[in-house]
């Protein structure tokens, strides 16, 4: 039995329809990803969502941002050796100097086509200056 039939059976299937935004990045997960059992790290996948939503957030206040908060995530599925991982982001909120990204990693086997939703949080960013004090957001 595939691992894949493994988790139709043992769970609900996550979303498999990806946004159809173009995602923020795209990377494929490799054997340095992985933890002594070859499974791709949790916080390797967490720091791709972080760079993704970090370029989103930048481009949002025209210059740099930190990273201040990151709130739900949720493992739906693993992330396989190479896997191509993509990372969606979407600005639910501008504020005077924050910008928070709901923000979605999904994978797809390199030999197929379809797409699975593997996790998914919330990210908030603080714009900073070249001092990396707190600015306002420029907006145009």
């Amino acid at each position: 039995m595939t691992a894949r039939n493994l988790w139709k059976r043992s769970w609900q299937m996550p979303e498999s329809v990806p946004p159809s935004s173009a995602p923020a990045i795209r990377v494929t997960a490799m054997p340095a990803d992985t933890n002594a059992n070859g499974d791709i790290f949790g916080g390797w996948l967490m720091g791709q969502m972080d760079m993704g939503a970090g370029l989103v957030a930048a481009r949002v206040a025209h210059g740099r941002v930190a990273t201040v908060a990151m709130d739900g995530m949720q493992f739906h599925l693993p992330v396989n050796v190479g896997d191509e991982v993509s990372v969606y982001c979407e600005v639910t909120k501008v504020g005077r100097t924050s910008i928070t990204i709901a923000t979605e990693a999904w994978r797809r086997h390199r030999f197929e086509e379809e797409q699975f939703k593997v996790t998914e949080a919330v990210f908030t960013f603080v714009a900073i200056d070249d001092a990396g004090r707190p600015r306002p957001v420029h907006q145009e």
